[in-house]
């Protein structure tokens, strides 16, 4: 700090002072006015709950009001904040600082409740703010806070009402008559346009519903209709009733489209049902606690299970169990294994993974198909496929039959498809031309064999009119042409047109003494 000379020190002194002088006096000033101008506009008030505020802070406040404000415990909020605590329940609209009030000078809040009276005068004056509190019509005789917890109670009573009369759902009281004593807006309304049997007219006495007598206990819940108008459909009600003194409080809410639901839920398992029943695969479903749900008949003429057994509701191993029993499925090795495989059956069918064959001893076939349902269900069908498998079995033989009558010929003899692939060929074939197409995954088209076919033979026009001959779908005549092999073997080549597209060509070793003209015409 440089150095000042003394009268400039003389003179920073001499300000310092003035400035400390003028705070003392501004406090002093302030201190005045609280404690002798604001007292006297908290007695000018307009009520006996006057509170004189500067800024949050409560500087003075009648008996009464401070009663009202010793409702609020201190210390959660400041005294401004404490007062919107107390006036709250009756007066939402009271500001939750004193700014509005000094922006507007003065504020006139009503109370919340329509038909409640009084109201509250806000004002700024000398920089505070004043809040009277004005009831009008209240017992004289009564505090000025009691008579503000009136109002409030009074406030909360038509709110209530107000709330309960204009609920969308009925609500009623009965007395121990059985006769409705009182009813809001709704059950009004429900009546006004409902018929009972216990009345032809309407109003909020008649009695809508019948409710059956409660056997002990303070609440009793029920579902009961009401019928709309003459002949209309019944509209249904969940009601809960609950008992207080001299009667019965009553509760309804509209179960209209829960019963909807439930009907239709009723009657689509219920054609299900009859779906299930005409089915000749046999169905069994498990939910998620592997309990038997549902089952078809066709679930019993296929597994001999009787209808008494599967209505008791087995669980999957008890269902496996029985079955093992009857035979209805392949034997087990050891019980041990087969209880570890019904786990791991039951696992994939969770899964969706489960599809096997069952070949039983009475030598049936089943197919046996595991698949998950929602909910954590399981679905196991059972279908009877020992027809199916038996043709199989035959159509399999009866190929067997044929290649091995073709492998007995003495021409070699290939079937090509339409698309000109090798579909067939004999032994003699592919002894014949040195190959064997199933030892090949790719398909040998008919290029593939003429090409193979022409590394084995002499040059002759007979391969191109092969060719030509699979470029013309519309020509089905049979025609037959003499090839040569390398060794000079002469071969008689056959094509002859097959049911569906197909076509065969034939080889035949020709006898040496045989005359061999190049090219014949079949025309037959």
């Amino acid at each position: 700090m440089p150095d000042l000379p003394a009268p400039d020190l003389l003179a920073a002194a001499a300000l310092g002072c003035v400035a400390a002088a003028a705070v003392l006096l501004l406090l002093a000033w302030r201190e005045h006015r609280i404690t002798t101008g604001w007292p006297a506009l908290l007695r000018s008030g307009e009520s006996d709950i006057c509170l004189l505020f500067d800024d949050c802070r409560l500087i003075d406040a009648t008996g009464p009001a401070r009663e009202l404000l010793d409702s609020v415990p201190p210390g959660e909020c400041d005294d401004w904040g404490r007062l919107c605590r107390a006036l709250g329940p009756r007066f939402s609209g009271f500001p939750d600082s004193p700014d509005p009030v000094r922006k507007a000078g003065r504020l006139e809040i009503a109370a919340d409740a329509p038909m409640a009276q009084g109201h509250i005068v806000a004002e700024e004056i000398r920089g505070g703010v004043r809040v009277n509190l004005v009831d009008q019509g209240a017992d004289s005789r009564a505090s000025a806070a009691q008579r503000h917890r009136i109002h409030v109670l009074e406030s909360e009573l038509a709110t209530l009402r107000m709330a309960v009369q204009n609920a969308p759902q009925p609500v009623w009281q009965i007395s121990d008559a059985d006769t409705v004593t009182w009813a809001n807006s709704a059950y009004r309304a429900l009546a006004a346009k409902a018929l009972t049997k216990h009345d032809t007219g309407t109003g909020p006495g008649v009695q809508l519903f019948d409710l059956p007598d409660a056997k002990g206990g303070e609440v009793a819940r029920h579902r009961v209709p009401v019928s709309i108008g003459h002949g209309g459909a019944a509209h249904w009600f969940d009601v809960t009733s609950i008992r207080i003194e001299g009667g019965k409080m009553n509760y309804a809410a509209d179960a209209n489209a829960v019963v909807n639901a439930e009907i239709a839920q009723r009657n689509f398992v219920q054609t299900l049902a009859k779906t299930f029943a005409q089915l000749s695969t046999g169905l069994a479903i498990f939910d998620r606690g592997r309990q038997l749900a549902l089952f078809n008949p066709a679930l019993t003429d296929l597994t001999g299970l009787s209808a008494q057994f599967l209505s008791a509701r087995p669980n999957l191993m008890s269902f496996f169990d029985e079955l093992r029993d009857r035979q209805m499925m392949p034997e087990p090795r050891s019980y041990a294994d087969w209880r570890e495989e019904i786990s791991e059956v039951i696992d994939a069918a969770a899964d969706g993974r489960y599809h096997e064959t069952w070949s039983l001893p009475s030598g049936l076939t089943y197919r046996v198909t595991g698949r998950p349902h929602p909910d954590g269900a399981i679905a196991f069908l059972f279908e009877d496929i020992s027809a199916e498998v038996a043709s199989t079995r035959r159509y399999r033989a009866q190929l067997e039959l044929g290649q091995s009558m073709m492998n007995h010929l003495q021409e070699a003899v290939a079937v090509f498809s339409p698309s000109g692939v090798l579909s067939f060929c004999n032994a003699p074939y592919c002894r014949l031309w040195g190959i064997d197409p199933d030892s090949s995954l790719a398909e040998m088209t008919l290029a593939d064999c003429i090409d193979h076919w022409k590394g084995r033979c002499r040059t002759t026009p007979a391969w191109a009119r092969l060719q030509a001959f699979f470029s013309d779908p519309g020509h089905d005549a049979a025609w037959q042409a003499e090839v040569h092999l390398t060794d000079g073997q002469a071969l008689t080549c056959r094509l002859v047109p097959l049911n569906r597209g197909a076509t065969m060509i034939a080889f035949q070793r020709k006898a040496l003494a045989e005359p061999a003209p190049e090219l014949t015409q079949l025309t037959g």
